[in-house]
């Protein structure tokens, strides 16, 4: 904070350093290492809300920041956050969004779980609209006329994630419909089942936990 209010008072941007190489010998990581931080005093707001408007429209977008001229610049998405060359780039992703359908216990419960995570949630939303690069469509129904149009249309979209419920041999059945149906195996590879990170989830609550991972998982590899 003290050095926050000295940027603020100075009106020039500075960069400490805390932990191991810090002049701070009385402030020490519990890790061991050290963290640097780079102090910006914030001249124009327009790259930041430039950002904000990005990810309100579900865009990803980046930021950069030019020590050499102390400001702030909106950019594209890049995946990786890190100095390059002159400049530090961070990039942001919309939240990640849950299409959650289903009536039973293990749909509340994986709602609940993916809202503890930071999520966006909907249950058994009725349009198809809210489906995007990331949005996760997850299906526990135990009846399969009822996820076919909803799985068609997550095929017909550009979901991260496609998950449904049920055995190896449902999901034989469920190919098999979706190739008459004029699917290509290509797209019908796209779909994770039996749904979740470990199969066979005894109740409600682990198979909520097994699919959220599974969900945070293939995330952390989508570019």
């Amino acid at each position: 904070a003290y050095e926050a209010l000295e940027t603020l008072a100075c009106g020039t941007d500075r960069q400490v350093k805390y932990g191991e190489g810090s002049p701070w010998f009385d402030i020490v990581l519990p890790c061991g290492g050290g963290i640097t931080l780079n102090i910006h005093k914030v001249r124009t707001v327009q790259p930041l809300l430039a950002v904000l408007n990005s990810l309100a429209q579900r865009k990803p977008v980046g930021l950069h920041y030019l020590p050499s001229s102390q400001s702030l610049q909106s950019a594209p998405w890049t995946p990786r956050t890190g100095w390059k060359d002159d400049r530090f780039e961070q990039g942001y992703r919309p939240c990640p969004r849950l299409l959650i359908y289903g009536g039973s216990v293990e749909a509340q419960a994986t709602a609940n779980v993916a809202q503890a995570a930071g999520y966006e949630v909907y249950c058994n939303p009725p349009t198809v609209e809210l489906m995007d690069a990331d949005t996760a469509v997850i299906l526990l129904w135990h009846d399969q006329h009822k996820e076919l149009p909803v799985l068609q249309a997550a095929l017909g979209a550009a979901p991260f994630y496609i998950g449904v419920l049920g055995s190896q041999r449902t999901h034989q059945r469920r190919v098999g419909k979706l190739r008459e149906l004029g699917w290509k195996d290509a797209d019908i590879a796209r779909i994770k089942a039996p749904i979740g990170i470990f199969p066979q989830a005894r109740d409600a609550n682990t198979l909520a936990l097994s699919v959220v991972a599974d969900v945070a998982a293939v995330r952390a590899h989508t570019r």
